[in-house]
């Protein structure tokens, strides 16, 4: 997955791997993050409540991980401008807190390939490690994508 030419759902294949810049998660993202949805929660903004629960410290939102794994904010979101139809479906498990301060580092791996017409669907597994390499979440993302314009089949 080198390069900057666009790809399309042809140029997939199972097992290709692709990564997203790591992020360290701050105050900036827990307030903006609440700020969009409305869920402030102590556990997420309180210190000396947080360091009363189990968890010792601030946790981030669930949906706040999950978001890390947007393709849109990977680099291969430029390179899918030709070719992207729809983000079809998103599932993901939650396995092991992600604590203010910590890295998260997502990665992508394509699992599987259902060709239509002059499209497809793409699904990819995710995962996110920590700064320790523990899978912090896992799940899939199906998309909807173009073939080549001018590919006779989705090949």
């Amino acid at each position: 997955m080198r390069g900057d030419e666009q790809l399309y759902f042809e140029d997939f294949k199972v097992g290709d791997r692709f990564s997203s810049p790591a992020r360290t998660l701050n105050d900036a993202h827990f307030l903006f993050f609440a700020g969009l949805t409305g869920d402030n929660h102590p556990i997420h903004y309180d210190e000396e409540y947080a360091r009363k629960t189990p968890f010792g410290a601030r946790v981030a939102h669930g949906l706040l991980v999950m978001a890390m794994t947007a393709v849109g904010a990977s680099p291969l979101s430029h390179r899918l401008e030709a070719s992207m139809i729809a983000f079809v479906e998103q599932e993901c498990r939650f396995l092991k807190p992600v604590l203010i301060g910590d890295t998260v580092y997502p990665e992508f791996e394509v699992v599987a390939r259902e060709p239509k017409r002059e499209q497809g669907l793409l699904r990819l597994g995710v995962k996110i490690r920590n700064q320790r390499g523990e899978v912090v979440l896992e799940g899939h993302h199906l998309y909807l994508l173009r073939c080549r314009p001018q590919a006779g089949s989705a090949g």
